[in-house]
């Protein structure tokens, strides 16, 4: 500080003595009305200082303000980036809403064809292993769930309940290696039993002569006293007849894409 005011000591007694003529003259231009020829001297000489401190307090005071407005723009800006993507969450959370109320209207209009008591269920859990295809539901034996109920989805037959516990059923699906449920060609009445096969189907003791074509609806036959009759089940991918031999090889597609799976409905009892 010292060498500071070393180094620039004439600046500083300039300035100092320039500031001190300017006040005095201000003094004495408020005490009388005309001017001597001392004071117009100084007018003259301070004039060009004078514009120059104008100058830099104008431009100082403008760097403020414009700083100020960054400051406040920045602030805004970040108020509006905050709400945007709150309300980014909420039109999310909303078509989140939005598809799964269609999903369930789609659902419930399903299980109202079927005219029997249902209750809406969430896949909280699945097992698609290569010896295993089953899913875990979100109700149990406190909602009235026992082994053996038939699970729906909108597309059709989702599997059946094989264990419950308090708040949670196991079910086993239309795919597993262990599922086989009496089906038939919805075209043709063509009888045969639909055996999971992991990710796809077989309709099993379908007859060599039987009309069975590729896209063909297969729907629960509603024999063995499980499933409700006329449920969708499959679709025909491939059928094919051997030289020799009573049955044909028919391979299926499930109607419900168990990747997309989030909500069921399980069937309770009997109709309504």
């Amino acid at each position: 500080m010292r060498d500071l005011l070393k180094r620039y000591r004439n600046l500083f007694l300039a300035v100092a003595l320039l500031l001190s003529i300017l006040l005095l003259y201000s003094y004495n231009l408020r005490q009388r009305t005309a001017t001597t020829f001392f004071e117009r001297a100084v007018l003259t000489f301070a004039a060009p200082f004078q514009a120059a401190i104008d100058g830099a307090a104008d431009v100082v005071n403008d760097w403020w303000q414009h700083y100020f407005w960054l400051v406040q723009t920045e602030q805004r800006n970040s108020m509006l980036e905050q709400e945007n993507r709150q309300l980014r969450a909420e039109l999310q959370q909303v078509e989140e809403f939005r598809l799964q109320n269609e999903r369930l209207r789609q659902l419930l209009a399903f299980v109202d064809d079927l005219d029997r008591p249902a209750l809406p269920a969430q896949v909280i859990g699945e097992d698609v292993s290569s010896w295993a295809r089953t899913i875990t539901i979100d109700k149990g034996t406190r909602a009235g769930l026992r082994a053996g109920f038939p699970v729906v989805a909108a597309e059709g037959v989702v599997g059946r309940v094989i264990k419950v516990a308090p708040n949670s059923s196991r079910v086993l699906l239309v795919t597993d290696a262990s599922s086989a449920i009496a089906a038939l060609v919805q075209r043709t009445r063509t009888r045969g039993v639909a055996r999971g096969q992991g990710a796809k189907l077989t309709l099993d003791y379908a007859l060599r002569e039987a009309d069975i074509q590729i896209d063909d609806l297969l729907v629960t036959s509603g024999m063995g006293g499980v499933f409700p009759k006329g449920l969708p089940l499959a679709r025909v991918v491939s059928a094919e007849k051997d030289e020799f031999g009573l049955f044909q090889r028919v391979e299926l597609v499930p109607t419900v894409d168990f990747s997309h799976l989030e909500e069921v409905m399980v069937v309770l009892g009997e109709d309504r």
